[in-house]
């Protein structure tokens, strides 16, 4: 007789077999919907894997997260499988899931090409209908060493000898193996919607100092539907892409004789920056905060009492020497503000103190991951440090977090994901401090985030090396989330610096710090905005508010003199007296995104008014043209989002 088992499958309990595969207990189910993988015992399994024991069973929907990295992590075999059948020799590097995809990264001497991309497509979907079973192998990490370096895959083999125990596990679909912890759909038929995307360059193991691979990215999904929407969002995000735009409406350019990853920007980006941190200023002013400045560089010794030459070096620009000292760019703000709370002697009444600065700091980036405005090597950081007692710490990261979430509105974002980033408890060398520290500044994090009602994420290993922090993710128009505000706990500078305050009692005390970037980045911030409004910036925001178009040669001076009013009362305002005809200037002004445009011919001239147009929205006819200031001015002042009329 069979042994019984019991399992928990969604609210019910259920005597089998032991031995049963769960896609025959699940037939017995009336389930809302077809589950397409399961956890059991906080494994990630396929629905045919035989119940051996008693437990509870998670099942995976095709919404899932998890159940969409295992199917693009499938993809990723898939496409690798379908390569080496078309480019025998070609080598297989690492092919993981990605966010919204899964890439595979491959040696090979001769270029991938567009028509390489679609025959490969082509051989994936003839693999994916022949259904070919995914089964899970483990061998002795001799044998799989034996195996792959037979098939010529070396890098396979370096992988098995640093990363595989006395067992490898890998996953064979056909002719095609793979030395993978998986887990993996059932088989090549579960994948019919994918869809091949993008050929890049990478570096083995992510390190510019090994060979260059060509890695291929891909995606996949459940329905034919989502695959369809993805694939129309990525056109879209094509459209509002920031190293298009920038160019294009003449904000910013990177140069070669400048060097990689070191931004421009023009006067019409400038204008946008400057109002940017005007705005800044004046909030951090109203919110108690004082505004500093501090020097680009630093000698040795402060970056080794900071810790970043132990923890940071790598991500630090070489040191050059002056007066046979070594000085570093800085990477960070903080040891800075600290020299000028060490500058005299602190009591507890001067504290709480909030210092903000709007700091560039230089970072070494490699090459491969600079991407236009969103991860360069030198950038503006609205930097921010708080130095208070421990009592008043759990008030000032309530502050911060009100002031964040208040200051990102400003511009739009209201729907944000917010991240508890702590410890890898793998690895505690990468981190300073006690447990006991680290666990008191994580509970006061979750506190304040408990307070508000904020839900969010706990991300293991995302810690910076001196503490805790909140991240917070902004949404944009097109539903992507963006790393901008972080606010890190820190109880480490104030002990490596000997920082103190005299307390009520008359004796010395260690002051607590929290490191706050609100934007983050002013550079990654820009080009999140450009993509957020694909450049159709507020009016508030706007490099040119409005534009005024003289229909002939007779109305310049209408035009020029308009413009001068417009200026005298706050607007940004440009006239063109260019020669072209006016649908040309409309045209011109449309392109450029300027939110409000004037026309003016001979009847506005008579009657002292001018024809409007909004963009985007098209004509609105003739105004006023105190009423048009007033409205505009009111706009501005509010920064409004929209311009209604």
């Amino acid at each position: 007789m069979s042994e019984r088992i019991s399992i928990r499958v969604e609210k019910s309990v259920l005597a089998t077999d032991k031995g049963t595969r769960l896609s025959k207990l699940l037939a017995g189910l009336d389930l809302p919907a077809k589950p397409v993988l399961a956890e059991v015992d906080g494994r990630i399994v396929d629905l045919d894997v035989p119940l051996d024991k008693d437990g509870d069973v998670v099942l995976l929907y095709p919404d899932s997260e998890r159940a969409l990295d295992v199917l693009r992590h499938s993809g990723s075999h898939l496409m690798a499988h379908a390569v080496l059948d078309l480019f025998p020799g070609t080598q297989v590097g690492i092919g993981p899931a990605v966010e919204n995809a899964f890439y595979y990264d491959f040696l090979r001497e001769t270029p991938f090409t567009t028509g390489d991309l679609a025959s490969i497509e082509a051989r994936m979907k003839e693999l994916a209908a022949r259904d070919l079973p995914i089964e899970r192998v483990v061998l002795p990490k001799a044998e799989a060493v034996s195996l792959f370096r037979e098939k010529g895959q070396t890098l396979k083999v370096e992988l098995i000898e640093e990363k595989a125990g006395a067992e490898a596990t890998c996953y064979r679909q056909g002719d095609f193996i793979d030395f993978c912890l998986g887990p993996h759909l059932a088989s090549t038929g579960r994948l019919r919607h994918f869809k091949l995307l993008s050929v890049s360059g990478a570096y083995w193991k992510g390190d510019e100092r090994n060979q260059q691979l060509q890695r291929i990215y891909g995606t996949a999904f459940f329905s034919k539907d989502q695959l369809e929407g993805y694939l129309n969002l990525i056109e879209e995000a094509k459209k509002r892409d920031h190293r298009k735009l920038g160019p294009e409406l003449d904000l910013y350019s990177f140069a070669d004789d400048l060097g990689s990853g070191l931004p421009l920007w023009h006067p019409k980006g400038a204008r946008i920056r400057a109002v940017i941190e005007q705005h800044w200023r004046e909030r951090h002013w109203a919110g108690g905060y004082d505004i500093l400045y501090s020097p680009h560089i630093g000698r040795a010794k402060l970056w080794q009492t900071s810790g970043h030459l132990g923890f940071y070096k790598d991500s630090m620009y070489s040191p050059m020497e002056i007066d046979g000292q070594d000085y570093y760019l800085k990477p960070m703000n903080c040891p800075f503000h600290i020299l000028i709370y060490k500058s005299r002697l602190r009591s507890y009444r001067d504290l709480p103190l909030r210092w903000a600065e709007l700091g560039t700091v230089y970072r070494y980036e490699r090459s491969g991951v600079l991407h236009g405005l969103l991860r360069v090597r030198g950038f503006t950081q609205d930097d921010a440090h708080i130095i208070c007692t421990p009592g008043q710490i759990e008030d000032e990261i309530l502050r911060v977090l009100d002031f964040s979430v208040s200051l990102l509105a400003d511009f739009g974002f209201i729907d944000n994901k917010i991240d508890l980033s702590v410890r890898d408890p793998k690895n505690p060398d990468k981190y300073c401090g006690s447990d006991d520290l680290w666990c008191r500044a994580e509970a006061s994090l979750v506190k304040a985030l408990e307070t508000r009602g904020y839900p969010y994420e706990r991300m293991e290993g995302e810690a910076v090396f001196y503490g805790p922090k909140i991240d917070i993710k902004i949404k944009d128009a097109l539903g992507r989330l963006w790393q901008c505000t972080t606010i890190q706990f820190d109880f480490n500078m104030s002990e490596r610096f000997d920082m103190t305050y005299i307390g009520e009692d008359g004796r010395e005390h260690r002051p607590y710090m929290v490191h706050r970037a609100l934007l983050g980045s002013l550079e990654r911030f820009f080009g999140v905005l450009i993509e957020h409004t694909n450049g159709n910036f507020p009016l508030w925001l706007a490099p040119v508010q409005a534009a005024v178009l003289p229909i002939a040669d007779r109305h310049d001076g209408y035009a020029s003199g308009l413009v001068a009013r417009l200026r005298e009362d706050g607007l940004r305002a440009e006239a063109d007296l260019s020669r072209e005809k006016v649908g040309h200037k409309i045209r011109e002004a449309e392109l450029r995104k300027v939110p409000l445009i004037l026309i003016v011919g001979d009847k506005e001239v008579r009657e002292g008014t001018a024809s409007l147009r909004i963009h985007g929205q098209g004509d609105k006819g003739p105004v006023d043209i105190g009423a048009f200031l007033a409205k505009a001015q009111a706009l501005v002042r509010n920064r409004s989002l929209t311009v209604l009329w």
